[in-house]
């Protein structure tokens, strides 16, 4: 009879927990063998801080974390692994009512187009300049996260400066609703329901979402402490079996409103479950009593979402460099590179027919539909994918890349 294993998670009380918490909640953990404790985390710093000194095995992480991690870009230094992703999508960019209000003079629609919307935001931020005014204050939840690199990417593509022509801080997700309202910051890069939040309680709008920024990109991921893992190999593949059938579970339309319910208790994101079900059901609300369809806002299982993919990786450290926080040098590139695991995904998953990417790296922007790609196991189909603007990231030509993002 298989042993119990005693691991211990780390998450923050968001949306894209869902896949660690309905492996506890639903019975998939215990299923493997595993007494999950799951502890939840003011801030992503701690639970960066708790796993590198061995509190947690395993946690809820932003994806590019692990790789800041490994590139000895956080105050503590301890390798860490991404065995698997924990979804795809699931963050958005509010604006306070005032600067909507700018914003929708210039032409911005409650249509979520990041292209319109960046236009018009622009237009607010030339205004704001020619008058004289201090710049727009935006907020991202920490600087080596998913939302503060597609934040800049997507101000970047709609010729704003984002390290001159506004203000980016870091404020913990739960705190960006009170700082939009009370005028601290005039808008927020969050993951869910944080966004949702402040469109039905009348404090923001929603202007843009990342599966428009960049289609079919990671958000959070599992992150896992190397050492614990290489020595607990059997513990590890057990929880990524456990993890997989959770996310299928999670991605099941008859589920959604369960999942919501199991999310708005308050050992996990504490609040309404009105306010997770719009992300789940892909319509998010342009207002208190309105809302609009967003093709693939969050998946947590489809089109490979838990695959943790070398070329998501890569692209996060395109941006650290773009962006100057580390230098761009081979060695750099091998450690991002070798920070996601996509052998040890296949290894723990094979025996159980789930759908495996044959490479471990894809052309990011290369699918404009959805596309039948080779796998082993399941069959598995994959796009849209890539950037609003049109851009596409080959892994293969990195330094071609980071080159031309400094033109």
């Amino acid at each position: 009879m298989r042993g119990t294993y005693q691991i211990t998670a780390g998450f923050m009380p968001l949306l894209d927990s869902a896949v660690l918490v309905s492996a506890k909640e639903m019975g998939f953990a215990e299923a493997e063998g595993i007494d999950l404790t799951l502890v939840r985390e003011t801030s992503w710093a701690n639970i960066r801080d708790r796993l590198a000194v061995g509190h947690f095995q395993v946690a809820h992480v932003l994806a590019p974390m692990p790789i800041a991690c490994n590139l000895g870009l956080t105050p503590l230094v301890v390798p860490t692994i991404v065995p698997m992703a924990l979804g795809l999508g699931g963050n958005a960019v509010t604006v306070s009512n005032a600067l909507w209000d700018v914003m929708f003079a210039h032409g911005a629609k409650p249509d979520f187009d990041p292209a319109t919307s960046g236009f018009a935001l622009k237009m607010a931020v030339q205004e704001r300049a020619a008058k004289g005014k201090s710049p727009l204050r935006f907020a991202v939840v920490h600087p080596y996260s998913g939302h503060n690199y597609e934040l800049r990417y997507w101000l970047a593509a709609c010729g704003i400066d984002p390290s001159r022509d506004i203000e980016i801080i870091i404020i913990p997700p739960p705190l960006m609703v009170d700082a939009l309202a009370s005028g601290t910051i005039d808008g927020y890069c969050v993951g869910e329901p944080w966004n949702t939040a402040a469109a039905l309680l009348g404090k923001g709008h929603i202007v843009t979402v990342k599966s428009e920024i960049w289609r079919s990109s990671p958000e959070k991921v599992l992150g896992v402490g190397a050492h614990w893992a290489d020595g607990n190999p059997d513990q590890l593949f057990a929880l990524l079996r456990a993890l997989c059938k959770s996310a299928e579970w999670c991605g099941k339309a008859p589920n959604r409103e369960q999942l919501a319910g199991i999310l708005a208790a308050k050992a996990y994101v504490a609040q309404p479950a009105a306010w997770m079900l719009p992300a789940l059901r892909g319509e998010l609300p342009t207002g208190p009593d309105s809302g609009r369809a967003v093709a693939n806002f969050f998946t947590p299982f489809a089109n490979a979402a838990t695959f943790p993919w070398k070329s998501h990786a890569l692209w996060f450290y395109s941006q650290m460099v773009r962006w100057g926080q580390v230098q761009h040098n081979a060695e750099n590139a091998r450690i991002a590179r070798e920070t996601y695991r996509p052998d040890i995904y296949r290894a723990a998953l094979k025996p159980f027919g789930v759908a495996l990417p044959v490479a471990n790296a894809k052309v990011e922007g290369a699918l404009t539909a959805p596309t039948p790609v080779g796998s082993a196991g399941a069959s598995l189909v994959l796009g849209p994918d890539g950037f609003f603007d049109g851009g596409l990231f080959d892994p293969d030509k990195l330094d071609a890349y980071i080159e031309s993002q400094r033109a």
